[in-house]
């Protein structure tokens, strides 16, 4: 797909003002120029001609808000000179696996005063001796060089690089970490509501438990209750029927007396 026709794909029905990001990879330039990309993506943030076949920028419009320039494995071998002229607020540039060869040909880039981070991997001039020194000197507004700084520390998150919408990296990150936390206390407070419940059912049962161990134990001190009224009861007859002999004996008594009276 040639490079004029995938942007028009890419633009899905908005303007060109509308679009901050724009990915173009791997579609076909015109003779090595960029194709179809007009000024008037005054807000674009965010260009990717990743693998394109570019032999020159020279077509590049002016775009006022770039920051992030992706130009990886084309055959660009010069004239950078219009990257300054053309894109005046740039940060980050890929230039890695093109065609550059000397430390001279990276000297227009001077002119990129806001230039933060500069990748030439897999460049012929990465192989030249002092390559990061003399980089450095050459540009010292950069703070990274193929992705570590002149104390060869290697680029955080935290420098972050320029998304399509403009946006530094880390504040996006800052913010999804915001949602987990906001999540995450959510999760906590349905985590607590259940430990709640369930705490309340856990003591629901105790309770009806022990009222139901206490429901027994007055059974079974009612039952022995019983027992010993049911023994008192028997005593008391014993006690009745040895009264009652006792007097039948007092009766006969008398008459035994009489009846040896008669006698």
């Amino acid at each position: 797909m040639d490079m004029k026709k995938r942007i028009h794909l890419e633009l899905r029905n908005r303007t060109p003002s509308d679009v901050r990001e724009l990915v173009l990879d791997n579609c076909r330039s015109n003779e090595g120029k960029i194709e179809g990309l007009t000024a008037e993506f005054v807000n674009l943030k965010f260009l990717s001609l990743i693998n394109v076949g570019l032999i020159s920028v020279s077509n590049l419009p002016k775009l006022g808000k770039l920051k992030q320039l992706e130009l990886s494995d084309n055959r660009i071998s010069g004239g950078l000179d219009v990257l300054a002229e053309k894109l005046p607020n740039l940060t980050h540039l890929n230039l890695s696996g093109n065609k550059l060869k000397d430390i001279s040909t990276l000297e227009p880039l001077k002119k990129l005063e806001n230039l933060k981070s500069l990748d030439l991997f897999n460049c012929e001039v990465t192989n030249l001796n002092d390559y990061r020194e003399s980089v450095f000197k050459l540009l010292p507004q950069l703070t990274y060089l193929d992705g570590y700084d002149m104390e060869d520390r290697e680029a955080s998150d935290s420098d972050g690089e320029v998304d399509g919408d403009g946006v530094d990296y880390d504040d996006d990150e800052e913010g999804e970490e915001e949602e987990e936390d906001e999540d995450e206390d959510g999760e906590e407070e349905d985590f607590d509501e259940e430990d709640d419940d369930d705490e309340e059912e856990v003591d629901g049962e105790e309770d009806e438990d022990v009222s139901g161990e206490d429901e027994e134990d007055d059974l079974g001190q009612d039952g022995e209750v019983d027992d010993e009224d049911v023994d008192d009861e028997d005593d008391d007859e014993d006690d009745e029927e040895e009264e009652g002999g006792r007097g039948e004996k007092r009766k006969r008594e008398p008459e035994d007396e009489d009846d040896e009276d008669d006698d």
